[in-house]
């Protein structure tokens, strides 16, 4: 049996606590651009995409702070992500954005979406805060989230 420490680490343990719960204040806060397809609103071409992007922020040596990734569904078809980075990335599209963010970090299986979509729904509320712009942080790929034995995503809303 290959423990923990032998397997490798694709992606970094996540610590809900740090993004549970947080209003976080951005001033265009860099990031990289790229499309998913998606068939009803499912992934068909995460891994590849993301690879893409990983490969051109490591190419150019930058740092992608918390491995931050946001996905904004944009239609049943398409799935924007944004990956955090600290500095512009040639050949890639920069992006940034300013603003308040609440986030709330949930765990289980995709199938809850809905279910933590209402709950973040009525936090903001109870928060006072109107959402503005919603997106999904998938924080683990599923062979991580299977080695972790946890499933992680936490909804990051920009709000006003």
């Amino acid at each position: 049996m290959t423990s923990e420490l032998e397997t490798p680490e694709c992606c970094p343990r996540f610590d809900p606590a740090l993004w549970d719960g947080k209003v976080l204040e951005w001033n265009n806060k860099r990031f990289i651009k790229d499309s998913v397809t998606t068939q009803f609103y499912a992934p068909l071409n995460f891994g590849e995409v993301i690879t893409r992007m990983n490969e051109k922020a490591i190419r150019t040596g930058a740092d992608m702070p918390d491995w931050l990734c946001l996905s904004d569904h944009t239609s049943e078809s398409n799935m924007d992500l944004y990956l955090a980075v600290d500095r512009e990335i040639a050949g890639a599209e920069n992006v940034t954005l300013s603003g308040k963010f609440l986030t709330k970090a949930y765990e289980g299986n995709f199938e809850k979406t809905g279910e933590w979509c209402a709950d973040f729904e009525g936090y903001a509320k109870s928060q006072g805060k109107e959402i503005k712009k919603w997106y999904m942080w998938y924080t683990t790929c599923p062979a991580c989230a299977e080695k972790y034995g946890k499933n992680y995503v936490v909804i990051v809303a920009e709000v006003q």
